[in-house]
């Protein structure tokens, strides 16, 4: 298994937050990002790319083909960073046989269909029932923006 050491949901994938912040905070020197859109999409790999720090490598890969990278050995010193948009994608990897200890979720904005429930997050009741059985089957979801702020535990965000 892939040494991850951060898996975070935020549909804004690679910003200021992710780059000086939570790179900088786990150490991590690659990002996968698991988005099944994005795969096609050569100019937001790109730009995705360009807002990396130098150092840091980055791969966009499809729920299927990061469920096989992720379960393969860690390469020596590779920390990975997993960036997805939405819940569903983490939930088939988990079913997939990727552990996933701990989930920190970032932004999701708020868009036609999304109920907020916090300042940073809003969510469908289809990303909101994914949350709940990643939680059920044994994984920790976390909202905190960045790393200096105390996460808040997202079985509570949910019951409200």
């Amino acid at each position: 298994m892939k040494n991850i050491v951060l898996c975070r949901i935020d549909d804004r994938l690679i910003h200021g937050q992710v780059v000086t912040s939570w790179v900088k905070q786990t150490g991590g020197n690659k990002i996968i990002v698991v988005d099944d859109a994005l795969t096609k999409d050569l100019f937001m790999q790109k730009i995705l790319k360009a807002a990396a720090p130098p150092d840091v490598k980055v791969e966009v890969l499809g729920t299927l083909d990061a469920t096989d990278v992720l379960k393969e050995d860690a390469a020596n010193g590779e920390k990975v960073i997993i960036l997805v948009k939405i819940p569903q994608i983490l939930e088939n990897l988990i079913k997939g046989g990727v552990a996933l200890p701990k989930i920190i979720l970032g932004g999701m904005g708020s868009k036609e269909g999304r109920k907020k429930f916090n300042r940073n997050v809003s969510a469908s009741s289809e990303e909101a029932e994914s949350m709940k059985r990643i939680i059920e089957s044994g994984t920790e979801i976390l909202y905190q923006l960045v790393p200096t702020e105390t996460p808040t535990d997202v079985r509570k965000l949910l019951s409200e």
